[in-house]
């Protein structure tokens, strides 16, 4: 309309004679939307309505919605090519790396939700690159620590030790100072000195809540070993020395734990009994004689090479 209103006044202008000298210049008007915010990418869009409705599913344990979303999201996310591995230079590359990472640290916090250590791997994988290549151009996510220690949980409870180290080796000395990397290298080492008691405790001292999942499969992991220890060290143990060397706070539990994970212990006189466990374990005969020969054969080749 305003368009319209100048051409109008030109006519008038030049219908009615010369312009006088002084009269104000007439000035078109620019493109309507020249000045205004550029709209945002529709895909842009529906991902961040979509990510906003799995939020909201996430935060009252919708965990069947939560995981179909999450698989709509990953497939909308194939269609931003300033993701990696392309990191093409488009106009919503900020939004959208931004975006993208949000995804993927909530896909990592649902798979511990749901349990599943796989997914976890996966969707930690596919997050990896925000944390590094595109680090630089990005700010710092608030979750980022918290899900670097979640990670070195994992890899200690999988017993990964050499790849443990070489994801520690990877981080700065700033991420090395914070409380959730820390509460990582502090277990690893208890647990390398068979400090097994600081390993349980430190069920009681996480730093998120989300660490209770693999804490549990620590200690797990932690109770399996003294167990399988325990059985060819001794006969069998008092109920209360059982208690005592497994770690449990009750008898109750004990129980409940060798009633799951060792049928084949008895309970007979208020005693654990591993007697059983011990006669069904498999024994293999060593070969004494076959081996004795070996060695004297290799022996006496060494002495016909010197």
């Amino acid at each position: 309309m305003t368009q319209e209103r100048a051409i109008i006044e030109l006519t008038r202008e030049s219908n009615s004679g010369p312009s006088v000298e002084g009269s104000p210049e007439i000035v078109l008007p620019s493109n309507a939307n020249e000045g205004r915010g550029r709209e945002m990418d529709p895909k842009l869009t529906e991902v961040s309505q979509l990510f906003e409705r799995f939020k909201a599913a996430c935060t009252r344990d919708d965990l069947n919605t939560s995981t179909n979303q999450l698989s709509q999201l990953k497939v909308l996310l194939t269609g931003f090519r300033s993701l990696p591995p392309l990191f093409e230079n488009t106009p919503d590359a900020d939004k959208e790396l931004t975006i993208a990472r949000d995804v993927y640290e909530h896909a990592v916090l649902l798979s511990v939700k749901i349990g599943d250590q796989e997914a976890f791997e996966r969707n930690f994988f596919q997050l990896k690159p925000y944390y590094t290549d595109a680090g630089s151009c990005l700010p710092q996510s608030p979750q980022e620590y918290m899900i670097l220690g979640l990670n070195l949980l994992r890899l200690l409870v999988q017993n990964r030790i050499a790849e443990f180290h070489t994801e520690l080796e990877l981080l700065s000395p700033t991420a090395l100072e914070d409380p959730c990397i820390k509460h990582a290298v502090e277990l690893e080492q208890s647990f390398m000195e068979g400090a097994y008691n600081r390993v349980l405790s430190a069920k009681h001292n996480v730093p998120y809540k989300s660490y209770d999942y693999f804490m549990d499969l620590l200690a797990k992991t932690v109770r399996d070993e003294i167990a399988g220890c325990s059985e060819k060290a001794y006969d069998y143990l008092s109920i209360s020395d059982a208690c005592h060397v497994l770690l449990f706070p009750s008898e109750n539990e004990l129980l409940e734990y060798i009633k799951e994970e060792h049928p084949e212990w008895e309970i007979k006189n208020g005693s654990v009994v591993f007697q059983k466990a011990k006669e069904s374990a498999p024994c293999k005969e060593i070969p004494s004689l076959q081996l004795i020969n070996q060695t004297l054969s290799y022996a006496r080749e060494l002495e016909r090479i010197v």
